[in-house]
């Protein structure tokens, strides 16, 4: 399968909040697993399904991103929902870093420099 994302996805832990409206309109709220997160977009482990085209809201901290489920799949433990955040909604280290963040590219540039 070829990758298609234009951005690295950096592997994170970390529960978020997440709001949106179901398809007649009625708010709902559960909480997250973030799994991955990059730029313009990130990865939500969740107990129940989220339809795609679902607009979200997610509360890091004390930010707030805004994007659109692009896909929703069953994976053993749980619904995997890889979000696209809106053009307006970017993330950044700066305004949220994971609890557990893991940049694999910086740790392997760290490894090659150390080896040197």
């Amino acid at each position: 399968m070829q990758e298609r994302r234009s951005e690295v996805r950096l592997l994170c832990a970390d529960m978020v909040q997440v709001k949106w409206q179901d398809r007649l309109g009625r708010p709902r709220q559960a909480s997250a697993l973030l799994e991955d997160i990059s730029r313009s977009g990130a990865c939500l482990q969740f107990e129940i399904p989220v339809p795609l085209g679902t607009e979200l809201r997610i509360a890091c901290g004390n930010e707030m991103l805004e994007g659109e489920v692009r896909y929703c799949a069953y994976r053993e433990i749980g619904y995997f929902v890889g979000v696209q955040f809106s053009e307006h909604s970017k993330w950044s280290r700066q305004q949220f870093e994971p609890q557990h963040l893991l940049d694999l590219e910086r740790l392997m540039a760290e490894a090659r420099k150390r080896s040197r």
